[in-house]
């Protein structure tokens, strides 16, 4: 889809734009007389899957800046206009069914919480993609063709149980 003589941002402009050319197609039907090009959405999915294995270290959850009022009457954030003390990071995320929040220190415990945060989204985007290329895949192949699926095993792949039966023995009281 992207050679080298195209930059990278021009190649996630033209996926984007394939990708909503796609999803058109998905709702309306397939546009008449427009040839599925195989090769082309094949091309695109292996390289949303090398996206994929480049995405990196990532996490599920979100930051948020929290500022508050401490409460005591003389200090400069008893003010309406005060915003209040802070801001103070806290990373938010479910475990187990329960939200935990584990306060985030300003600079580099930050930094790194931040950039984790960002590749799952990034993560989840590229999933979403690989995703809609693989539907847009599936929609347009022909019934009788089957790309990359193994051949079944002989024998249709039924039951076949052991070859022997066990004897039973009945237990000695």
């Amino acid at each position: 889809m992207c050679d080298g003589k195209v930059g990278r941002s021009n190649c996630r402009a033209k996926q984007r734009y394939t990708l909503s050319v796609i999803r058109t197609q998905r709702r309306t039907g397939p546009l008449p007389n427009q040839p599925v090009d195989f090769p082309e959405l094949e091309h695109q999915r292996s390289e949303l899957y090398g996206d994929l294995s480049r995405v990196g270290d990532f996490r599920r959850g979100a930051i948020n800046a929290v500022r508050r009022k401490c409460g005591k009457a003389n200090c400069a954030c008893a003010d309406p206009a005060h915003p209040g003390h802070g801001p103070q990071y806290n990373f938010t995320r479910w475990v187990a069914g329960k939200t935990v929040n584990v306060h985030l220190k300003p600079g580099p415990e930050l930094d790194k919480v931040q950039r984790e945060v960002a590749s799952y989204d990034r993560f989840r985007e590229l999933v979403t993609q690989v995703c809609e290329v693989n539907e847009a895949i599936c929609e347009a192949r022909p019934v009788g063709e089957a790309a990359g699926d193994e051949a079944p095993a002989p024998g249709g792949g039924e039951k076949g149980g052991s070859s022997a039966s066990s004897r039973q023995r009945s237990r000695r009281r």
